[in-house]
């Protein structure tokens, strides 16, 4: 007699078994016939230029995960709209607490720019602007003169 647990690690054979089938199926069906064009990368219909191994901007990674984060965030309000009744109006305090901190955090991520795709150059502050420079001109004859005192 089968146990409750050999009716999943069945369920887990047959799944193996289903997919190796597919995969060995496919190897045997399909055309064997590789050229250039085929073998090239391919990239949204369009030619590929230079080499498929490119450094990407991490602005594409970091804007992906800051979408995943406050996606996943999102995904707490529900379970709490479920129960919001009989829980009363601590339920309202604690989730206005968590939409706080997602408000907080994504007002970070905004002043600090990582949303933004493409960042401006940093200020770089030079002698001039911080310091107030006095200039003396003098004129010697026809020459003026300038000096930085």
């Amino acid at each position: 007699m089968l146990t409750e647990f050999s009716h999943v690690f069945a369920f887990v054979i047959l799944a193996i078994i289903f997919i190796a089938g597919g995969l060995v199926t496919s190897k045997l069906l399909r055309p064997k016939n590789p050229n250039k064009l085929k073998l090239a990368s391919y990239e949204c219909g369009e030619d590929a230029i230079g080499g498929s191994w490119v450094k990407f901007n991490i602005r594409y990674y970091v804007v992906a995960l800051i979408f995943i984060l406050f996606d996943v965030e999102i995904l707490f309000l529900f379970p709490w709209a479920l129960v919001f009744k009989p829980m009363g109006w601590l339920a309202v305090a604690e989730m206005f607490t968590f939409i706080g901190i997602l408000v907080v955090g994504y007002i970070y991520v905004w002043a600090k720019g990582d949303l933004d795709w493409a960042r401006p150059k940093p200020f770089v502050a030079r002698l001039q602007d911080v310091v107030q420079v006095n200039t003396l001109k003098v004129t010697v004859g026809s020459e003026e003169l300038e000096s930085v005192g």
